[in-house]
């Protein structure tokens, strides 16, 4: 195997990495989901494109952090998340709830459970490169 593929690979099945990748983003979307503060941080003009992009990145890091866990799973706990983010924003005087923002994450979280070479089997160990196999 080549050294870039190696790398990849092993970066892969690094599960603790992706569950702890996870968990800051998750983190950083609450808080920017919720600041009334204004950062200099890249986004899109159309918020809609944000949402997209931020649960499609949600997607893929929870397909590697449990590879093997069903889309019956994480899709439905990720759109709560998305619908639990709004509800919050209800509360909040500086943003509303938008219906719309909920149809973008699930879009996001759609492309994200678009196939991708590598994930699906990034847990699996191919003993025809282990030093063990005969």
């Amino acid at each position: 195997m080549l050294p870039f593929q190696q790398t990849v690979s092993t970066l892969l099945r690094m599960r603790r990495l992706w569950q702890a990748v996870l968990l800051i983003s998750v983190a950083a979307i609450l808080y920017l989901a919720t600041t009334s503060s204004s950062y200099p941080i890249p986004a899109a003009a159309n918020d809609k494109v944000n949402h997209i992009i931020a649960f499609i990145e949600l997607t893929i890091v929870t397909r590697l952090a449990w590879p093997r866990l069903s889309a019956f799973w994480y899709a439905p706990a990720l759109l709560g998340f998305g619908v639990a983010l709004e509800a919050v924003q209800a509360n909040l005087p500086y943003r509303d709830f938008s219906m719309a923002d909920v149809l973008a994450d699930a879009l996001g979280i759609a492309i994200g459970m678009l196939p991708w070479p590598g994930i699906r089997n990034a847990g699996e160990v191919d003993l025809r490169n282990s030093p063990d196999s005969v």
